[in-house]
């Protein structure tokens, strides 16, 4: 468990840290910094666009870098940037920074998968590498006590100066585990030499978009993440405009994403044990029936149910990464699951970008987002029946061996 532990801190450092504390101090950053609204959309867009190309770069030269190198040199990027954005001033370098920072955190989360994938326990794959994902709600919950203990005495500059120091500690323990896995490695391979057959040979690039198309493991992977990024990332972009266009108090919002964290931090460990006991697809099944009827009970009544919607949230979005990279090993081996979930990456970010620009041309035509939240229950209704077929597809699968034994 210390594997998925470590790796959880570095999703704090790569995702918390490096994608969402911007977000979360930028009102406080204004004070200061001539930040505009042209400058937020500018990092809206170019962070999108580096956390896609991250991937697909990630899945097709991963395998020739070295996750573990790979993992090593994010996170020093990751760490050394952050350092760099408690001194600058200047709205383009800043920018800048956060787009590299973008890239890097998809780049760590491809080589997480990698690793994990290739030393965990088949048996506790899936909980170890929703354990890790979940460590994306840690970092939403430690951004809100940046934001109410430390930017109030020290300023805004300090939370990211705390980011740094914090990522050069997780490198330590990063190095630290690297390190013991790969004597692991190293004996394990002396002894099975000659006997053990490779599991980890990459996919060339053709080969692996023909599998993501015919391959039904891959195939559904991505499909789940294009229909979560379709839902998630409005759901998330839009909330509060939503609730502040109700005539909603602003604290409302900050209670939902509140229970959204919490909810992520112990989602994790929990949907990723059910995984590995009961079945992935029974694990994507809960979550997608969570969030259903969570979106549900938010359209109802926004006022009361906004927080439950961030429960059915953080539920379904922060273990799923997980899931699916478990679901996606039990086919593929490591190296070939790294570059499938890149591929994954990209098409939830396909789904982010598609949901998000209805959203937009929603609100400009009706100036309403009513209708919005309707489109993302449809969304997370037809999650709910993806779920049903692919576990009936296992089970159709699964009889005739059971016929022939």
């Amino acid at each position: 468990m210390f594997m998925a532990l470590v790796f959880a801190l570095n999703q704090v450092l790569s995702h918390g840290f490096g994608l969402f504390l911007f977000a979360a101090l930028v009102p406080m950053m204004r004070d200061d910094i001539a930040i505009s609204h042209w400058h937020l959309a500018l990092v809206g867009a170019l962070t999108q666009i580096a956390y896609l190309a991250g991937a697909l770069l990630l899945g097709v030269i991963g395998h020739r870098v070295g996750t573990s190198r790979l993992s090593i040199i994010m996170g020093l990027t990751t760490t050394s940037l952050l350092f760099c954005l408690s001194m600058i001033e200047d709205p383009v370098l800043i920018i800048a920074l956060l787009t590299v920072l973008a890239a890097c955190a998809s780049i760590s989360w491809g080589t997480i998968v990698e690793i994990i994938s290739r030393h965990a326990n088949p048996s506790q794959c899936a909980t170890y590498l929703t354990t890790a994902s979940s460590g994306t709600a840690w970092g939403y919950a430690i951004n809100g006590a940046l934001i109410l203990f430390i930017v109030p005495l020290l300023g805004w500059q300090a939370s990211w100066l705390i980011a740094a120091l914090f990522g050069a500690l997780v490198m330590g323990l990063t190095s630290y585990l690297l390190l013991k896995l790969k004597r692991s490695e190293t004996k394990l391979a002396s002894i099975t030499e000659g006997f053990v057959p490779s599991a980890n040979q990459p996919l060339s690039f053709k080969t692996l978009l023909r599998t993501v198309i015919h391959h039904q493991v891959a195939f559904f992977a991505c499909l789940v993440c294009l229909l979560v990024g379709f839902a998630t990332m409005p759901f998330a972009n839009w909330l509060n405009t939503y609730l502040d266009s109700l005539g909603l108090a602003p604290e409302l919002g900050g209670y939902t994403w509140t229970t959204a964290g919490i909810s992520g931090m112990f989602a994790g460990f929990l949907v990723g044990k059910l995984a590995d006991t009961k079945g992935h697809s029974s694990a994507l099944m809960l979550i997608f029936c969570a969030f259903f009827v969570c979106i549900l009970a938010f359209l109802y009544d926004p006022a009361v149910f906004a927080p439950v919607a961030g429960f059915g949230y953080g539920l379904m979005y922060f273990p799923m990464w997980g899931v699916i990279a478990g679901w996606v090993s039990q086919s593929f081996g490591a190296t070939a699951t790294m570059q499938i979930n890149g591929i994954c990456m990209v098409t939830f970010g396909l789904g982010g970008t598609v949901g998000n620009l209805l959203a937009g041309y929603i609100y400009d035509v009706t100036q309403s987002l009513e209708l919005v939240y309707v489109i993302i229950a449809v969304d997370a209704l037809m999650l709910v029946f993806l779920g049903v077929y692919i576990i009936s597809h296992q089970k159709r699968n699964r009889e005739p061996l059971l016929q022939a034994s």
